[in-house]
C-alpha cells in the first residue's frame, strides 16, 4: 500500500486508524486545520524543535510508507513537524459526575476568598499551562492559533483567583456539547482540580455533557475520568459545529462543594 494522502480530516477514516500511535501526520497548524480536527476527535502535538520532528520521523516513516498513518493536506510541505492523535480508549469526565476529593474540599473551605472565572486571562493560562513543560507540545506557532480560536469563540480558559492572584486553571476547545481538555496547571494545592471542577460546571450550564480528557492517567481517574471507545466518544462529535459559550461571571469556588461526594 503506497503512502496516503487526504486532503482533510473529512477524507481520514479513523475507525481503519489505531488508537495508540499518531493517525496522521500535518505540519498545518492554522486555526482552520486544527478546529476541524478537534470536531472530528483529532488533537495536534507539534514538535518543538527538530530532533523531536526527527523522531516523528523515525518512529513512523515505516507506517507512514504502508499507509496505516496518514499524511493530511499539502504534499509539499514537511509533515512530520505535527503528529495528530486520536487516543482509543478515551478518556472522558461526565459534566455532572467530578471528583474534586476530600483534600480539595477541605482546601476550599478553608479558602472562601477563592473565586472562577471563563475567559478572563487565557494568554496567561496558556503561558502558565506550558511553563516549565518539556518537550513543550504547546509551542508558540499552536499557542497563536489556540488564542486565534480563543478570540473566535471555539478556545476556552478558567482561571482560579486567590486575592487576585491566578493560581490555576485550565484551557480546551469545544466541540458542540463536548470540551476537549487540553491542559492545566496548578500553583497552589488542588487549584487544578477546582479548575477541572469549575470548567465542567459551566460546561453543565451551557449544555455540554462532557469533557474529553485526551489522554489517560491517575490523576484524571481521580477527578472522576471513566475510559469509553473512541468511537462511542466521536459519536457524541457528531455533528458539533456550534460554539459553545461558557458563563464568563466570576463566581465563587466553594460553590463547588455543593452536591460533591467525598
Amino acid at each position: 500500500m503506497p503512502v496516503r494522502y487526504v486532503p482533510d480530516w473529512d477524507s481520514l477514516d479513523l475507525a481503519a486508524c489505531p488508537g495508540d500511535c499518531p493517525v496522521a501526520f500535518c505540519a498545518d497548524l492554522s486555526p482552520r486545520r486544527v478546529l476541524g480536527a478537534y470536531q472530528h476527535g483529532i488533537i495536534p502535538f507539534p514538535a518543538a524543535n527538530e530532533y523531536l520532528r526527527s523522531i516523528n520521523e523515525f518512529r513512523y516513516e515505516e507506517q507512514v510508507a504502508a499507509g496505516l498513518i496518514s499524511l493530511v493536506g499539502d504534499t509539499q510541505g514537511d509533515p512530520y513537524w505535527a503528529a495528530w492523535w486520536s487516543p482509543d480508549p478515551r478518556p472522558v469526565l461526565r459534566t455532572g459526575a467530578i471528583h474534586l476529593g476530600r483534600n480539595a474540599r477541605k482546601q476550599l473551605r478553608r479558602a472562601p476568598e477563592w473565586t472562577t472565572t471563563a475567559g478572563s486571562a487565557f494568554r496567561r493560562v496558556a503561558e502558565e499551562c506550558r511553563a516549565g513543560r518539556e518537550p513543550r507540545w504547546l509551542t508558540d506557532p499552536l499557542l497563536e492559533t489556540m488564542t486565534q480560536l480563543h478570540r473566535d469563540g471555539w478556545a476556552h480558559s478558567v482561571e482560579v483567583w486567590r486575592e487576585g492572584e491566578l493560581i490555576g486553571g485550565a484551557l480546551g476547545i469545544g466541540a458542540g456539547r463536548t470540551l476537549s481538555g487540553d491542559s492545566l496547571f496548578s500553583l497552589r494545592p488542588d487549584a487544578g482540580r477546582v479548575a477541572v471542577a469549575d470548567m465542567a460546571a459551566r460546561l453543565a450550564e451551557a449544555g455540554g455533557l462532557l469533557i474529553d480528557a485526551q489522554w489517560d492517567s491517575p490523576f484524571l481517574r481521580s477527578l472522576g475520568a471513566e475510559l469509553i471507545p473512541r468511537e462511542r466518544y466521536l459519536r457524541q462529535l457528531a455533528g458539533a459545529a456550534e460554539r459553545t459559550a461558557l458563563p464568563r461571571q466570576p463566581l465563587p469556588a466553594q460553590r463547588l462543594i455543593g452536591g460533591q461526594r467525598t
